[in-house]
């Protein structure tokens, strides 16, 4: 069998291995993981000599540890001869007297320490109490009292970092008995070894200290992860700490990188971050003396003569700013402690002090993961200072230089360069790290507003006092940074950012605020060369538009920089630039529609459409600047300029003849593009196709501009619907559409364009899209319609007949028919995977909506006229059906479902002749339903489809919110039925439902007829199907 396991192996690792036979070789593989002999073999495989590859060696003691791991069966019994076998084999090759070349390569001797930490774990407590004697006795040559075997050694240092790992590694979850076995076995390493364990590191730092770095840097590891879990004082220490500091403060002869001087300091980093009480932790801190080293480190050559160059050493700043920061946390967390003694909270206050320095040297550092390493125990400061209730002085003067810190780390360092293509993920990063000094700006204004508006403003001033001097001289990065902070004095300048009190604005900041923007309109600085300069200024005048509200005289100047730069040569500029106009006159549209047409004119020449169809090999990796350049984003911008167009046309005080002379001038190019690109598109031409689509989605955002009322609004006096001039207009473009859509409603992204022109023409057209409607369904509810387009058209329909239920019954009338014929042929569809179940799903539950919005805005009446009698019958079985249908992912169609049969019963089962009441009185009369016999109807069916639902033994709304949603709904058709029917229902429920299901009828409605809140009736059917 080894030689079976031993060729199995070498062909599944063998990448010119035949498939099948490679495929076969895995699954024996698999198979041999469970096979109780399977993991002895593997083991004596492992330790045959001679020596098997080193593959078969490596994947043999994989199958081993998973046998112990897993507890395979047989295997515990057999523990002892694994133990045996290993520790044989290790004291025979680290016994000092092989060479080095003659070792087990780094990733079996870490394989093998892995499986010798599981076998610690099973027989550590019993059976191998020797663990830690016998690999530390491999340490020692022959005959000798030094730690002088290194190969034992370095073994010695892989398994107690193993043993760590398996059993007290903070990252990992353990819970249950797996949370149990690891304490137990920390307690017994804590009673039997652990000043054993401390005295080898002690040991191993005295002898390798300046002989072996590779054990020095393990060792330090080592003690770095145990420190967590152990007596602090076996490591706290005069003889440690005279061992472990020199190592901290030890330099390279050219102030290279030194990774054992980095782990040292990470072993300080560990000891510091141990769990203790805070006075313990304080005294601590003083007596490490961690200030005066972490001084001596910064001035360092690695940190101090190299900084600014290419030798500065970013690790290890990177390594001291971890140290930083888990001190001033532990400071912060002892003074946040109310239970802490006076005279720790006063060594905390001051320890604060000196840290804060040290704090803010890294936080400036030019390197940005250097930075970020201190900004949690910087955030951890600021809270505690939020925290109280007033500000201490000595605390209120930590705070200048943590804003002014804060505010020069925004600043792009000088290295640094905008809009290349090499520069692209150094720039990203750099803005994530704004966001988090965003948020650490905005804790220091929480603290002291004053003080962030007289630095900001301070700031500001200094820096436009700067352009007006030095003009275009100026370094852009400065005026980067004020224009940053412009923008984000909002904060506290406008309502509802959260900083001000009770979200209102700081009045001094609104008052600073408007000053810096005139200042900065008065600049010329939207002349700056630099694009940076310009995109920031752009985005400010959008956030800030109300600023121009009140100082209208800045509005002519501000306009005409944005048609500049809407024309701007760097593309970035450009397309940016389209959006946020767009923005910035939709909010001013009354100030600048007086000069509307001189904008459309002088925009003109960028509304020409040019689609491109993208090349099947474009790569989906693109930088920025390529996505900006990208055909795409070049016609999403151009979009947001038709959408301005329709803005800026219809400003309130533009005559309407005005308004339909704008739209007319912008549709008539496209009118006759579209036209020109039809028959092409009609034969298959993939361009003109993608051409003929960006026209109808120009045509519907002009229209999304030009509008702001919507069907069914109730803000008409503010958005009154659109003039006849205006859909006039407009009709003309949707009869272009439609006519597009006839000739290619083949093709889905056509489709999609027009169903999105639809949902924005009906703001402009209003009433008048109602005789094109059968058009508009029969184009976007083709033969090749998804299940999907279905569902969001019947969703736009629903907004139709919600918002002109006064106009719509006879086109309704006419259409009803065809559209279900559609949606039914849709609804019947066979399933091909989760996304057409999940499709389907949607189209059930729009089918159900659409007929709700009918019932509910009093237009029933189609559902049963004359014109649409013939599908009546179809449609309810459609309703009950899917009401009906309560598996997974139907709950909401189902609850839709009942809710339409009870609109139906409501308007159709005539007066009621029953009563709801605490007290109700008996039925009175014969049902007089609308539609003669309805009432037997709803009992055979409506009744019927409820009590075939509360029989599922499936349907358990104890357990399922959406189901006790449905039930609500069962309830409410159930008491619906009753007042209609009376007496009737009685004698129904008493003689037909009640009788075989054994339910006391007096019990149920009783619960019915009184119930006025349906909650209440719903909780009694809840409970009567608990009891079944």
């Amino acid at each position: 069998m080894e030689s079976q396991i031993e060729s199995a192996i070498e062909i599944a690792w063998n990448p010119a291995s035949d498939p099948s036979l490679k495929s076969q070789a895995f699954e024996f593989i698999n198979q041999l993981r469970t096979d109780p002999q399977g993991w002895q073999v593997c083991s004596s495989l492992f330790t045959r000599t001679p020596r098997a590859s080193e593959v078969v060696r490596h994947v043999s003691l994989e199958i081993v540890n998973n046998a112990v791991q897993v507890e395979t069966q047989g295997v515990a019994p057999n523990l002892h001869f694994l133990k045996e076998s290993l520790l044989t084999y290790i004291r025979q090759t680290y016994n000092g007297s092989l060479p080095q070349d003659q070792l087990d390569p780094p990733y079996i001797q870490n394989k093998l320490a892995q499986t010798l930490t599981y076998l610690f774990v099973f027989l550590y407590r019993e059976g191998w109490e020797s663990f830690i004697d016998d690999f530390l006795a491999l340490t020692n040559l022959p005959n000798s009292t030094q730690m002088d075997n290194l190969p034992g050694v370095i073994m010695y240092l892989r398994i107690i970092s193993s043993v760590h790992d398996e059993i007290a590694d903070p990252l990992l979850i353990r819970q249950g008995h797996e949370a149990k076995r690891s304490n137990d076995l920390k307690d017994l390493i804590r009673e039997r070894h652990m000043r054993k364990v401390a005295t080898s590191w002690h040991d191993l730092l005295a002898q390798y200290g300046n002989q072996n770095d590779v054990v020095v840097e393990m060792t330090l590891k080592v003690i770095g992860k145990w420190v967590g879990w152990i007596d602090i004082f076996l490591v706290i220490n005069q003889e440690m700490l005279n061992l472990l500091l020199p190592i901290v403060g030890r330099t390279t002869p050219n102030g290279s990188e030194d990774k054992v001087r980095d782990a040292a300091v990470d072993t300080l980093t560990d000891i510091v971050a141990k769990k203790m009480k805070h006075d313990d932790k304080i005294e601590m801190i003083s007596f490490l003396r961690l200030h005066e080293i972490i001084s001596q480190l910064i001035a360092t050559p690695p940190l101090n003569e190299f900084k600014g160059t290419s030798s500065y050493d970013t690790d290890l700043a990177e390594t001291v700013a971890k140290l930083v920061n888990t001190i001033m946390s532990d400071i912060v967390r002892a003074l946040e402690d109310k239970g802490v003694s006076d005279q720790t909270r006063s060594r905390a206050e001051g320890l604060m002090q000196e840290f804060l320095g040290l704090l803010l040297h890294f936080f400036a550092d030019e390197y940005d993961e250097v930075c970020s390493t201190v900004i949690p125990s910087l955030t951890d400061l600021l809270t505690l200072m939020r925290r109280a209730s007033t500000v201490p002085p000595e605390y209120a003067n930590m705070l200048p230089p943590i804003l002014n810190a804060i505010v020069l780390k925004m600043r792009f360092d000088e290295t640094s360069s905008w809009g290349e293509e090499e520069e692209q993920t150094d720039e990203a990063e750099f803005q994530e790290l704004r966001k988090k000094l965003h948020i650490l700006q905005k804790s220091v204004a929480a603290i002291d507003q004053n003080l962030y508006i007289d630095t900001l403003s301070t700031l500001v001033a200094t820096t436009f006092s700067n352009l007006d001097q030095q003009g275009s001289q100026i370094d852009w990065r400065d005026l980067d940074l004020s224009l940053y902070e412009i923008y984000l004095f909002g904060d506290l300048a406008l309502p509802n950012q959260g900083l001000g009190s009770r979200n209102q604005p700081n009045s001094v900041a609104t008052e600073r605020l408007a000053i810096m923007m005139s200042k900065m309109v008065e600049s010329g600085i939207a002349n700056f060369p630099h694009p940076a300069i310009l995109l920031q200024y752009m985005e400010i005048c959008v956030r800030y538009c109300a600023f121009f509200e009140t100082h209208q005289q800045y509005i002519p100047q501000v306009l005409e920089n944005f048609v500049r730069l809407v024309h701007h040569d760097h593309v970035r500029v450009r397309t940016r630039s389209w959006y946020l106009f767009h923005r910035w006159v939709k909010q001013l549209r009354a100030q600048v529609g007086n000069v509307a047409e001189t904008i459309i004119q002088s925009i003109a020449d960028l509304l020409p459409i040019k689609a491109e169809v993208p090349s099947n090999d474009a790569d989906d990796d693109m930088s920025s600047d390529e996505v900006d350049r990208s055909a795409d984003a070049l016609f999403t911008g151009q979009l947001y300029l038709f959408e301005a167009i329709g803005n800026i046309s219809s400003a309130p005080r533009t005559p309407i003849d005005k308004q339909a002379f704008y739209a007319r001038s912008v549709m008539e190019p496209l009118f006759a593009d579209m036209q020109q690109h039809l028959p092409a598109a009609k034969s298959g031409d993939a361009q003109a196709i993608l051409q003929v689509h960006h026209i109808i989605l120009a045509l519907g955002t002009l229209a999304n501009g030009l509008s702001d009322w919507h069907p069914g609004s109730q803000a008409g006096d503010k958005y009154p619907p659109p003039d006849k001039a205006i859909s006039d207009e407009f009709s003309r473009a949707a009869e272009a559409i439609l006519l597009a859509l006839k000739e290619l409603n083949n093709n889905g992204e056509i489709r999609a364009a027009c169903r999105s022109a639809f949902s924005r023409l009906l703001g402009v057209l209003g009433a008048a899209i109602l005789p094109q409607l059968p058009q508009w369904i029969e184009g976007l509810l083709s033969q090749s319609s998804s299940k999907d387009e279905m569902a969001m058209f019947l969703r736009l329909l629903e907004q139709v007949v919600f918002g002109f239920k006064g106009e719509i019954y006879n086109v309704l009338d006419l259409l009803l028919t065809p559209l279900l014929q559609r949606v039914f042929g849709g609804l019947s569809e066979p399933i091909n995977g989760t996304d057409d179940e999940i499709q389907l799903q949607e189209l059930r539950r729009e089918y159900l909506a659409f007929l709700l919005v009918i019932l509910s805005n009093n237009l029933g009446g189609v559902l049963v006229s004359e014109t649409n009698q013939g599908f009546f019958d179809s449609l309810i079985i459609s309703i009950i059906t899917l009401a009906k249908n309560t598996s997974h992912g139907n709950l909401a169609a189902s609850r839709t479902g009942f809710n339409v049969l009870s609109k139906m019963a409501s308007q159709w089962g005539g007066p009621d002749v029953a009563t709801i009441a605490a007290e109700p009185p008996a039925p009175t009369g014969a049902s007089t339903p609308v539609i003669p016999g309805f009432d037997r109807f709803m009992l055979d069916n409506f009744h019927a489809a409820c009590w075939e639902v509360l029989q599922d033994p499936n349907f358990k709304p104890a357990n399922d919110a959406q189901t006790k949603q449905v039930l609500n709904e069962i309830a409410g058709l159930e008491q619906t039925i009753y007042t209609k029917t009376g007496e009737a229902f009685i004698q129904h429920l008493q003689s037909v439902t009640l009788p075989p299901l054994g339910i006391d009828s007096n019990s149920f409605l009783r619960c019915l007829m009184t119930s006025t809140e349906r909650k209440t009736f719903s909780t009694y059917l809840q409970n009567l199907l608990g009891r079944r």
